[in-house]
């Protein structure tokens, strides 16, 4: 069979022999709490990214967004999610019946740096939370509670190269596809990718919470 890279690092030896090891600041910057820094940049952050891992052994990524300091510090080591109306997938739930252990990054527009946060979480069903995390009156069903186990602010060397937050440097979008056609392709739907669309647009102006 034709090798088709020159080499695959299989080895933690072999991986610090390439990168090296990170210096002593960097090394020991991760702390097992939310403190005051950890607490003011989610104050801040309006978006947070949320790994969790599913029986088929794949890792699931889903973001979750709403007005900033959205997700509450309920104590130090205790992180309170609401999850809004959805497309019911509920994946990351699904994950952590069975795999409890999550990792976040927290992002906030033009901010370069990111918070990461590890840790274990459960669902909950709390009719006092629930209420503290309404918007527009409106409640969540469920809230995804996170038992801190790490957290610490990520270098903004990402962000710099991707010049994320840089609309001039931004890549031209009329040949990404839309959710639309990716579901009438994909789900292999009936309608056309305009009706999808409509059906889209109609969902974002009546189910937002």
């Amino acid at each position: 069979m034709t090798k088709r890279f020159e080499e695959v690092v299989t080895t933690p030896e072999r991986l610090r022999q390439i990168v090296s090891y990170p210096n002593q600041a960097i090394a020991e910057k991760v702390i097992n709490h939310i403190d005051d820094i950890c607490r003011r940049f989610i104050a801040a952050s309006p978006f947070v990214v949320i790994a969790t891992k599913g029986t088929d052994g794949l890792i699931d990524v889903s973001p979750k967004g709403d007005p900033k300091g959205f997700v509450a510090v309920l104590d130090e080591k205790t992180l309170a999610i609401p999850d809004r109306i959805g497309n019911r997938r509920v994946d990351s739930f699904e994950n952590i019946l069975v795999n409890p252990e999550v990792g976040l990054i927290f992002l906030i527009p033009g901010y370069g740096y990111t918070l990461r946060v590890s840790g274990s979480a459960s669902i909950v069903r709390d009719t006092a939370l629930q209420r503290q995390l309404a918007v527009d009156g409106k409640p969540p069903n469920l809230v995804l509670v996170v038992t801190v186990r790490q957290a610490f602010m990520h270098c903004a060397k990402c962000i710099a190269r991707s010049k994320l937050w840089q609309p001039d440097a931004w890549p031209n979008t009329d040949n990404v596809p839309s959710l639309a056609e990716a579901m009438v392709a994909h789900a292999r739907l009936a309608r056309s990718i305009s009706e999808q669309q409509s059906v889209i647009d109609t969902d974002f102006k009546t189910n937002m919470y």
